[in-house]
């Protein structure tokens, strides 16, 4: 069985769910320290003007360093009103709006104190629309306690995995030989990413790869699942 394991991250991009589709299970990092300034709490759409980058603020002062799961939100700033304004702005006119939008107006009016459960909110929602059933666990529910690849491997045991997935930056740390010493065959996620149509490309624009799911979901709606495994399925 494949294995991959992933940090909960904001409104992630296709890549995200990529992953997740090519495996027989995935785990939550959540108990990883967090990363400021990377995915975690922010991701990209697009809009007339470009892309916009919609991020979470979170607490940060004298805290140091924490896991993921402890993370809380920045709740002094209306940012909840600013995101669904900046998506209905961003995705107003585009095909499938009616059918996502009320899921944001929902998620926007609750009030968010963990990072985390925002993120994952999110990301279950949209394994549902994209017709992903994929088993989902939680590192902090495994009882791992190694680190770097030795975790990894660790999770693959506690899985019955026989293979992970690892996302193309694994090739920087990933200690290969531990995962051939273990029976364990390593694979990298080499993601094609697909084009279809966007918002303001009639106005001349090219397409803009990388944002959040909420851009293809937005404008394809029920094909995106296939737009999104048709890669996948190769």
């Amino acid at each position: 069985m494949v294995i991959s394991v992933h940090q909960p991250q904001y409104i992630p991009w296709l890549g995200y769910f990529d992953k997740i589709v090519r495996s027989g299970a995935f785990v939550f990092l959540d108990d990883v320290q967090y990363k400021a300034r990377e995915y975690q709490n922010r991701n990209r759409i697009r809009t007339a003007r470009g892309e916009l980058w919609l991020t979470v603020p979170v607490l940060s002062k004298g805290l140091g360093l924490r896991n993921i799961s402890e993370v809380l939100v920045d709740n002094a700033s209306d940012w909840p009103r600013q995101h669904l304004q900046s998506i209905k702005t961003s995705y107003g006119h585009a095909e499938y709006f009616d059918r996502y939008f009320p899921f944001f107006e929902n998620l926007y009016s609750r009030r968010w104190e963990r990072l985390i459960d925002i993120n994952i909110e999110v990301i279950k929602h949209f394994l549902g629309e994209l017709g992903i059933a994929t088993p989902l666990y939680y590192g902090s529910a495994l009882g791992v306690t190694s680190k770097k690849t030795d975790r990894i491997i660790e999770i693959c045991g506690k899985l019955g995995g026989d293979t992970y997935l690892s996302g193309s930056g694994g090739k920087d740390y990933l200690e290969d030989g531990k995962f051939a010493a273990r029976g364990i065959k390593l694979l990298y996620q080499e993601f094609r990413h697909p084009v279809y149509r966007q918002q303001f490309m009639k106005d001349g624009g090219d397409f803009m790869p990388y944002l959040s799911i909420v851009d293809l979901v937005m404008n394809e709606g029920p094909r995106s699942a296939e737009i999104l495994k048709g890669d996948s399925a190769r």
